[in-house]
């Protein structure tokens, strides 16, 4: 059999299992090995109102799975403009040199170090200049480059506001779109076009399941006034599951958690990636950008996701003990891996040194910040094929 035959009696009855036994009610994976895809498998309802059928072509929001494309956009303005991890973001951004952030590199606010998880003052998720000028004076919660905390709501404003400031784009958007989202004709968007809106899944919130005990990212999250709580709520009109299926929001592009597009468009993103930024013959991203996103930055039990995460320039890693040897699988078994997860159980990742690229993307979320075995069931099934 071939590695694709391989692969597919691995994956099939484990995708079916997340139908049956999980929960699901529509779901897409989607494989690239090599710089092509080698499996897609789609199935369920889209819509569960309208019993839409979810197929290959179906787009989904994907949450924070969003911020692996928007951190590689943001590093692809800096690298063209000669700016790197060791510069000082007031040197981009002069209004950031406020309130305790004057000495804050972008290393630091790319691996969530900057102290900006969480904002004093309330803003608008669809207002971005209210957005920004509350980023400029907020004191960080922590001294920058001392406390590990998921900027989980604030980092796409802060990254889509750096894009801005070094490109002529009007939006990190924008800018994902002309230079990767176009050249790779790629089913993925930061800022969904109203035509594509008939495509979209819609999204069903998390169901609690009797017995179930909340993990310490849950209490944290139901803690009033944490760290935690505060980081998912600064941004006023996210307040629901609902919020991310209206148009009007997944338009925004808001690079920290509005990207909307299929599982095939995320892997062939990291299959870019994976293929050490080339695609088709055509250089996208430079080496020394994939280099850094193989590379982390920091480590530590994060103070909002309360859990061990490894962060590279905005892309997470698996987390490693002192011998090398990782706490956790959730980018598959290469130690050079990375990607992103998006709440509920989306995730999309690379391992450039299989030339491997995977994504899963669904609609009925699960409780939890990181991916749950709907996922990492397919993570495991690759590896026993692809090693």
């Amino acid at each position: 059999m071939s590695i694709a035959d391989d692969l597919r009696e691995e994956l099939v009855p484990e995708f079916e299992r997340n139908f049956t036994e999980r929960g699901e009610i529509g779901a897409s994976v989607s494989v690239f090995y090599q710089g092509a895809e080698l499996l897609n498998l789609s199935q369920g309802i889209a819509r569960v109102a309208e019993q839409t059928p979810w197929t290959a072509e179906t787009i989904v929001p994907v949450w924070s799975a969003t911020k692996g494309p928007a951190a590689v956009a943001c590093l692809h303005a800096m690298q063209a403009k000669g700016v790197w991890l060791d510069d000082l973001v007031k040197d981009v951004w002069p209004g950031f040199a406020q309130a305790g952030k004057e000495q804050v590199t972008f290393g630091q606010l790319l691996s969530h170090n900057a102290g900006l998880s969480a904002l004093d003052e309330t803003v608008q998720v669809d207002d971005f200049d209210a957005v920004i000028r509350a980023i400029e004076k907020q004191t960080p919660a922590a001294e920058p480059g001392t406390q590990q905390a998921y900027h989980a709501r604030t980092f796409g404003f802060l990254l889509d506001q750096i894009v801005r400031l070094l490109t002529d784009a009007p939006s990190l958007g924008h800018y994902f779109y002309e230079t990767f989202g176009r050249p790779m004709e790629l089913d993925f968007w930061i800022g969904l076009p109203l035509h594509q809106q008939p495509r979209v899944a819609h999204v069903q919130p998390a169901k609690i399941r009797i017995g179930t005990q909340p993990d310490a990212f849950q209490k944290a999250y139901s803690s009033t006034g944490s760290l935690t709580q505060r980081t998912f709520t600064s941004l006023a009109g996210m307040t629901s599951v609902r919020d991310i299926n209206k148009p009007e929001i997944q338009q925004l592009g808001v690079a920290s958690f509005g990207g909307v597009g299929s599982a095939r468009g995320l892997a062939m993103f990291y299959g870019m990636l994976a293929e050490g930024g080339t695609w088709n013959g055509q250089t996208l991203a430079a080496p020394v950008i994939v280099e850094t996103l193989q590379t982390t930055l920091s480590q530590q039990v994060d103070a909002v996701l309360q859990s061990p995460i490894a962060f590279s320039a905005g892309v997470m890693r698996d987390p490693v003990d002192d011998s090398g040897a990782k706490l956790r699988h959730i980018y598959g078994s290469g130690v050079k891996a990375f990607g992103h997860p998006g709440a509920g159980g989306s995730l999309a990742f690379c391992d450039p040194a299989r030339q491997l690229s995977f994504a899963y993307v669904m609609n009925q979320m699960e409780p939890g910040a990181l991916p749950n075995d709907k996922a990492l069931s397919l993570v495991r099934a690759v590896d026993r094929v692809i090693v």
